[in-house]
């Protein structure tokens, strides 16, 4: 099957079980869902089965080290799957919920509630995990989704999807709700983009020029996530332990994710007491740094940082650092090349914590932690379709109700507009 018969027949399939999974009860759902999860921890060796496979080729292909733990599965990340399942399984249903409701003085009840946006179209690249976090929380709002993952891991989303789709099924999810493009032909995101008549809305996850070409090509509007640029300004109130070991867990834990710190901002004021340290640890730990003329001589191993490397999302053992005069100057810093994703703060000042909480314009503002937290499923959420970086409908982690639309309710006994 070319990848145009593949769109137009799963899109269609798609439409239609949505239109039936719209009245799914909450119980059948919820129940689909820990079918979903215990399927993937019964089947799991099928699935590492596949991604192995989708892991050697990346490795034939050179992908970096960062790439290939995004791709890569363990049976404890299967095992994260199957709790994330869970977690939505146990949260509120939104569909149905009454949002407000007024009389109006000729007696129309008007009701606002929730209810599912359809069809729901995820591109996405690399992490095959998307492929059960984004389904579960498609089929928990009453969504059908139409899956179209990166190439890269064709075999493993392909196996996840065999397994949890069948399980959904019989537990009474109506049949094609579920579906994944197989094709890896680049086409079918450009052909997927045009797929109006069956999509209601398309939410990109991957990359920088993933994201590009979904917004500016897509007759299907976009729910956009965002590149993550994040920083951590490290002030000259901040308690120096405590940034260090969230600076090291903000770029090293996962800095595939786009949670991950890009670049350290630091007080001049405390740069001789935290550079020194904070680089050799991060050097030892394989991390490539470029930093500003100031940075370079606490370490021999920092290379001068260009405008380039402060508005690049590398994620990869990759950082930038700059030494700022003062909280002035990493404001300015992060308003010119944040992407409005993730920005943190390590300081002991409340006055600096105010303004930078006012000032940053981000989807997450963090005080003395680390921007890796920036997840659904830490935000409490069971998982997430993503990180919204806009400021329409939706904004930072997106879970249930992010992927709600909604619907007005009018009840009259006779009455006419004169």
């Amino acid at each position: 099957m070319d990848y145009l018969s593949e769109l137009t027949t799963k899109g269609k399939e798609a439409k239609q079980a949505g239109r039936k999974l719209a009245t799914v009860s909450t119980a059948i759902k919820n129940q689909a869902l820990v079918s979903m999860a215990d399927a993937l921890e019964q089947e799991y060796r099928s699935i590492l089965t596949a991604n192995a496979i989708d892991v050697e080729n990346a490795r034939v292909k050179g992908l970096s080290e960062s790439m290939i733990d995004r791709l890569a599965l363990t049976e404890n990340r299967i095992q994260a799957m199957a709790v994330g399942l869970r977690q939505v399984a146990e949260l509120p249903d939104p569909i149905g919920e009454v949002m407000s409701s007024v009389r109006r003085p000729n007696g129309l009840e008007i009701s606002k509630i929730r209810v599912p946006f359809g069809v729901i179209g995820i591109i996405y690249e690399s992490r095959p995990n998307v492929t059960v976090d984004a389904t579960g929380l498609c089929l928990k709002a009453g969504n059908a989704v139409l899956l179209r993952g990166g190439s890269e891991a064709i075999h493993s989303n392909i196996a996840i999807i065999k397994v949890i789709a069948r399980a959904a099924y019989k537990a009474g999810i109506p049949v094609g709700a579920l579906e994944l493009i197989e094709s890896t032909d680049r086409q079918a995101v450009n052909a997927m983009l045009k797929l109006k008549q069956y999509l209601d809305v398309i939410i990109p996850r991957g990359g920088a020029g993933l994201i590009k070409t979904v917004v500016e090509n897509s007759t299907v509007p976009v729910i956009e996530t965002g590149t993550g640029i994040c920083h951590t300004y490290v002030d000259e109130c901040a308690d120096m332990a405590m940034a260090q070991a969230i600076c090291f867990n903000a770029k090293v834990s996962r800095p595939g994710t786009c949670n991950s710190m890009e670049t350290l901002l630091v007080h001049q004021g405390v740069a001789d007491q935290f550079l020194p340290a904070m680089l050799t640890k991060y050097h030892e730990a394989g991390v490539e740094l470029r930093g500003c003329p100031k940075v370079m001589k606490y370490h021999e191993a920092v290379t001068l940082a260009t405008n380039d490397d402060w508005a690049t999302e590398y994620s990869d053992f990759i950082l930038s650092i700059k030494v700022v005069a003062n909280l002035d100057e990493a404001l300015e810093h992060i308003h010119q090349y944040s992407t409005r994703h993730s920005e943190a703060i390590i300081t002991k000042n409340d006055n600096h914590v105010a303004r930078f909480q006012q000032e940053v314009d981000a989807a997450a503002v963090y005080v003395n932690a680390s921007t890796r937290f920036t997840d659904g499923f830490e935000f409490g959420f069971g998982a997430e379709i993503g990180i919204s970086t806009q400021k329409l409908h939706a904004r930072g982690p997106m879970g249930l109700v992010e992927l709600t639309s909604i619907k007005y309710l009018i009840a009259g006994n006779g009455q006419i507009r004169t």
